[in-house]
């Protein structure tokens, strides 16, 4: 079972916007909060490859593939990490998971099934 359980997928068509979200429901604030959480997908047939990450002070990288098109903001207080794509396109097509730490760290959740199709 995994730490992270995400929300917020579904079928969007290309140029849309998306906002995903994942929410650590096990843990307490004072071990959420200065933990590095990563965006994760997986295509079909593809590994599974990291799209944004967020440090404990907010700290973002991302992939080249989003760069420019996604952001990656946090809510210690809601222990949630949001994942916004902006001008979705085919290739964005995945499940979306999240995880601690970039190797990552924990167990994986069940994730959501983001789908960009006219």
């Amino acid at each position: 079972q995994g730490q992270f359980v995400e929300s917020g997928g579904g079928l969007v068509q290309p140029g849309g916007p998306l906002r995903l979200s994942c929410v650590a429901p096990r843990m307490i604030f004072s071990v959420f909060a200065p933990i590095t959480v990563g965006w994760y997908r997986q295509a079909p047939g593809k590994e599974r490859e990291l799209v944004a990450i967020i440090s404990r002070d907010g700290t973002t990288n991302y992939a080249d593939s989003v760069k420019g098109r996604a952001t990656i903001s946090r809510n210690n207080s809601r222990k949630t990490v949001y994942l916004q794509i902006n001008s979705l396109k085919s290739e964005d097509t995945a499940v979306y998971y999240c995880n601690k730490d970039s190797p990552p760290s924990g167990s994986w959740g069940q994730g959501t099934q983001v789908t960009v199709s006219p």
